[in-house]
């Protein structure tokens, strides 16, 4: 028996057919084009996914279900993404659109908690119980599963991690607060420090990794900068790192998962990102005289992690 996975982002939506191993057998993709109306995208992405499953040579009637995953607060039982402040889609019927083509279950929830259900599964947080899976990405997502189940709160709106406040009166976020953990540690927000600081400091060697171009300014400028012995460069890094290492701490603190897994752009990184936050991280955490505490550790499902646990979302 398979499943669909269809992971919905601000650039791409991705889709793939998900067997019981979880691994991912075929898969495609379409643009999001996030600023036309909702349900122009989702009959978009219903004919998109159609047309794959004819493709794929999958019997359709070894397929169970279909699982999607949205950036934003659903409502599971409807299947209604309610609200996003990413990707415009308020009170979108997703379950609706798809099943008038579609004769599938249809399953929704947010794409970050969709991800930490692929690595509490069969990635870097599977055999544990309790445990977060954090994206570095355009925002900061983040899913949680407590006692081996997604966490969502009551109203489907957990855990939004990325608008907890670590800066009060800080950068205006796009959720409409101000200082929100995500204008300090998503990609999106190294980048823009990144600029600040070629923008500030001519002498860069920032300046010649990106060709002059700050068009060409991405997560990794600053870490390749820092490797190169460049002291603007360092600077960016280890406030990012600071930043980061705060809003992991509150984690620990509230929640005391057993692991916490870091994906998204600027986890490519690997060991050199998890052996600067480590120390910063656990001198700040409430229960560091313990000898059992959280381990951070790198996500390994990539690409496939939302497609993979939106697949998984009927279980």
């Amino acid at each position: 028996m398979y499943r669909i996975g269809i992971d919905i982002g601000g650039t791409s939506c991705k889709m793939g057919i998900v067997d019981e191993y979880g691994k991912v057998l075929n898969k495609d993709s379409m643009e999001t084009n996030r600023h036309r109306p909702p349900d122009e995208i989702i009959n978009d992405l219903r004919r998109s996914c159609a047309g794959f499953i004819a493709d794929s040579g999958v019997d359709i009637k070894k397929i169970k279900s279909i699982g999607v995953g949205c950036p934003g607060t659903p409502d599971k039982k409807k299947g209604i993404l309610v609200y996003s402040n990413n990707v415009r889609f308020d009170n979108t019927d997703i379950r609706g659109i798809l099943q008038k083509y579609i004769n599938k279950d249809v399953f929704i929830d947010n794409d970050a908690n969709c991800a930490a259900l692929a690595e509490a599964t069969f990635g870097a947080c599977r055999d544990t119980r309790f445990s977060f899976t954090i994206t570095l990405g355009t925002g900061v997502g983040s899913g949680a599963v407590l006692d081996g189940k997604l966490y969502s709160g009551f109203n489907y709106g957990a855990p939004e991690l990325g608008h907890m406040v670590i800066s009060l009166n800080g950068k205006k976020c796009t959720c409409g607060r101000r200082g929100c953990w995500e204008q300090y540690s998503s990609a999106t927000a190294l980048i823009e420090d990144t600029k600040e600081a070629i923008i500030g400091n001519k002498d860069t060697k920032m300046f010649g990794i990106v060709e002059n171009d700050l068009t060409k300014v991405t997560a990794k400028t600053a870490f390749d900068g820092m490797r190169q012995g460049d002291g603007t460069a360092a600077r960016v890094v280890e406030t990012y790192i600071a930043r980061l290492a705060q809003g992991l701490a509150n984690v620990i603190n509230i929640f005391q998962p057993e692991v916490i897994a870091l994906g998204g752009g600027v986890s490519n990184e690997g060991k050199i990102l998890l052996d600067m936050l480590g120390p910063l991280v656990y001198e700040e955490i409430y229960t560091k005289p313990l000898k059992q505490n959280c381990r951070l550790v790198l996500a390994v499902m990539g690409n496939d992690a939302g497609v993979i646990g939106a697949a998984l979302l009927d279980e």
